[in-house]
């Protein structure tokens, strides 16, 4: 069955995912983000609304489960472990302290947008209080949980993903993240 496959593409152009440009990759792959919000919203006939009407709490709490989704993502990847071993890993990574410790060393690379929105959400008087966290730790991952969740419904996972990725580098390096993550 292979051998009649490569026999069928044989003499074909057919791009791996390597093979295409950069132009090409970012193409597809805004489309695909594009589909699948665009599927969220057929399958579960959700309106279409101005993202700056949304609060900054609501944006932090669907950021929260980007975040996690994120942060989960990475943990069970990195090494096939006890639950038990992977949620302390996963809950060392989503403590406001390391969420805060993220977003002040992207704030460079934040556009002026995107900086908009973190501070909306870092400014938003919420009602419930920090467990184990300061004030100004809760407040600054709040306002990332908004950026992330306000990032996911305009339709930017890769950004979102690539914001996560490069805070999580500056987190466990130490080094220039503006270097690990340079995509925007």
């Amino acid at each position: 069955m292979e051998e009649s496959l490569m026999q069928e593409n044989e003499g074909k152009d057919v791009k791996g995912e390597q093979d295409r440009s950069p132009e090409e990759n970012t193409a597809e792959e805004k489309a695909w983000e594009e589909g699948l919000g665009l599927y969220m919203k057929e399958a579960f006939s959700l309106p279409d609304y101005d993202l700056r009407s949304y609060s900054p709490l609501a944006l932090a709490f669907l950021g929260d489960a980007v975040y996690e989704l994120i942060v989960r993502t990475v943990v069970v990847s990195r090494h096939n472990a006890s639950p038990n071993q992977l949620n302390r890993e996963r809950s060392a990574l989503s403590r406001a302290s390391a969420q805060a410790g993220m977003i002040h060393s992207l704030l460079e690379e934040l556009t002026p947008e995107e900086t908009a929105v973190y501070k909306r959400g870092r400014n938003a008087h919420s009602f419930t209080k920090a467990k184990n966290a300061s004030v100004a730790d809760y407040r600054a991952a709040t306002g990332f949980e908004s950026l992330l969740g306000y990032l996911y419904l305009k339709g930017e996972f890769r950004r979102a993903i690539d914001l996560v990725r490069a805070g999580m580098a500056a987190q466990e390096g130490g080094g220039n993240s503006q270097e690990k993550g340079k995509e925007r």
